[in-house]
């Protein structure tokens, strides 16, 4: 069985924006990386956020999922049951809605 590895927002921003201090270690990253890549909407939706209005980078972001690089989980009314549960528990870090998602994905798919 292969492993996934879950890309969360931070990422995704650096691999979309050449300006970000990170991008070349996460180009890097992926490439060497042979099993599949899974992420959220939500993490999808705050990355679409966060590379601002431009449709040049948004479109890059949702051409990661349309071509496959990334396989998009969308989130179950069991696994949001999980995510308020994470959210409220560690309300003080603070834990956003997209980090839960990707926590709860990661016991789904009992990553390490």
């Amino acid at each position: 069985m292969a492993v996934e590895l879950l890309l969360d927002t931070g990422a995704f921003v650096a691999l979309v924006d050449r300006s970000e201090k990170r991008h070349d270690d996460c180009v890097a990253a992926l490439d060497a990386w042979t099993g599949p890549i899974v992420t959220t909407e939500a993490v999808l939706t705050e990355t679409l956020y966060l590379v601002g209005p431009q449709w040049r980078a948004q479109r890059v972001c949702l051409e990661f999922i349309l071509r496959g690089a990334f396989q998009l989980v969308p989130s179950s009314p069991k696994s949001l049951q999980r995510v308020a549960v994470l959210m409220e528990r560690y309300r003080n870090v603070p834990m956003d809605f997209a980090d839960a998602t990707l926590v709860v994905l990661g016991e789904e798919l009992e990553t390490e």
